[in-house]
């Protein structure tokens, strides 16, 4: 049993896309506080690793469930076997989502537009809608709180060519959650985005550490390295426990200072 500020035990979490990268980060955060871990991904293979992973580090309780967030049905669905599974729910990430195909304004077709959106822009709306209808119920019974995360980027915060769809996804749910923290607070319930910078993933595993890509991001970047999803346990730890009860409406940015990092510095 953990105890201290970021006490998760008792609290359920639901990570979409939770199988890996820096929605494995938030997850093995919950874990490490003692909290329980839904996973939602597409991959039985990579959540039974996931699950292994954070039973592994403390988790109260970890169960999986394959979900495919771009329709709206199958998170209904979802969400009535998390209830049937754990009786509540009190913070959501809404993490799952692509990179864009597109290279260009000039050549984005509406097959691609449209395709990111259902999954990075209405997935995570309606999976967020769906968990604040259940903490508004929780709250009605007389048990108020929960906490909404979206998972955003960078590209909310600065211009980035040729990723229009990507960057629409996440703006967009950036004005979302601002919307949910003003509407919800009554119910103490808070949403709030976090805007990862560069972050090493999987994807990037067999990447040497002079390649020129992570070479390149850490010149740029106040603390001279790429970011890892080990540095997304920490706010998700803090923004599911009691101690974020009064934290909303923020766009929080972990990326190493690269924002703030002008070009014209050397």
């Amino acid at each position: 049993m953990t105890t201290g500020v970021f006490d998760l035990s008792g609290k359920v979490t639901l990570v979409t896309g939770g199988s890996s990268g820096i929605g494995l980060g938030f997850a093995r955060g919950i874990a490490k506080h003692g909290g329980t871990v839904v996973i939602w991904a597409r991959s039985l293979e990579k959540m039974a690793r996931a699950k292994k992973d954070l039973e592994s580090v403390g988790a109260a309780k970890v169960t999986t469930q394959a979900v495919d967030v771009s329709s709206h049905a199958a998170i209904v669905a979802g969400y009535e076997q998390l209830l049937a599974d754990h009786g509540r729910i009190d913070c959501v990430f809404a993490n799952s989502g692509r990179a864009s195909k597109s290279r260009s304004v000039l050549t984005l077709d509406e097959a691609e537009w449209h395709d990111l959106l259902a999954t990075s822009l209405h997935g995570a709306f309606f999976t967020l809608q769906e968990g604040a209808r259940h903490m508004v119920k929780r709250a009605e019974r007389g048990e108020p709180g929960g906490s909404l995360v979206f998972c955003g980027s960078l590209s909310m915060l600065q211009g980035v060519a040729g990723i229009s769809n990507y960057a629409a996804a996440k703006g967009g749910m950036g004005a979302v959650i601002r919307g949910m923290a003003a509407e919800l607070g009554k119910f103490g319930i808070r949403a709030n985005t976090i805007a990862p910078g560069f972050i090493r993933t999987e994807m990037m595993a067999g990447m040497p550490d002079d390649h020129p890509l992570l070479k390149h991001f850490a010149s740029k970047t106040p603390i001279p390295r790429a970011g890892s999803p080990d540095d997304f346990e920490g706010i998700a730890a803090y923004l599911c426990s009691n101690a974020s009860s009064f934290h909303t409406g923020d766009t929080i940015v972990i990326d190493g200072g690269s924002l703030i990092n002008p070009p014209y510095v050397f």
